[in-house]
């Protein structure tokens, strides 16, 4: 479990995730967040693997890759202080889509499909704001991959891993 704290309190209030929570429902989420750390140059998850759980980015940087037909890892994003990821896994409870390496020394707050789904139990409206910010980042994930795309086939060169 984590230790609540003013600090703490705001950083996450910051990220996409939590934006918009009440403080008591905020109390709630933190209660269930687990601190993970990560060394330099360890994978976070795999892709392919099982996943039900998501991670806030605290601090560190990380590299999010594909594999190719050919094996090798595509670059696709990088995750920095107040990301979050994993929370396809939650949605759709499919697989890992891509595979998170920690580039840096790294702190994540884990959150489990399970304590999610207690979220739920105890508190139906935190819940709901939850999965509309997951949704609202999602939406522009998918944004930015059109735009990339969309460069791409125009021929222009895509400089942008976010």
């Amino acid at each position: 479990m984590t230790a609540s704290s003013p600090d703490l309190k705001a950083f996450l209030l910051a990220t996409p995730f939590f934006g918009g929570l009440t403080d008591a429902s905020l109390d709630l989420l933190i209660s269930m967040l687990v601190e993970c750390r990560f060394d330099a140059g360890a994978t976070v998850v795999a892709e392919g693997e099982q996943g039900r759980s998501m991670f806030i980015v605290k601090s560190g940087r990380l590299a999010v890759s594909k594999r190719a037909d050919s094996g090798s890892a595509i670059p696709i994003s990088v995750l920095e202080r107040g990301d979050f990821f994993g929370e396809m896994t939650l949605i759709e409870m499919q697989n890992r889509s891509a595979t998170v390496v920690a580039e840096s020394e790294t702190v994540l707050y884990e959150l489990s499909a399970q304590k999610l789904y207690a979220c739920y139990k105890a508190d139906i409206h935190a819940y709901v704001i939850v999965l509309q910010n997951i949704n609202r980042e999602l939406c522009r994930r998918l944004r930015r991959a059109d735009n990339r795309i969309t460069r791409r086939q125009l021929g222009g060169e895509d400089t942008s891993a976010r």
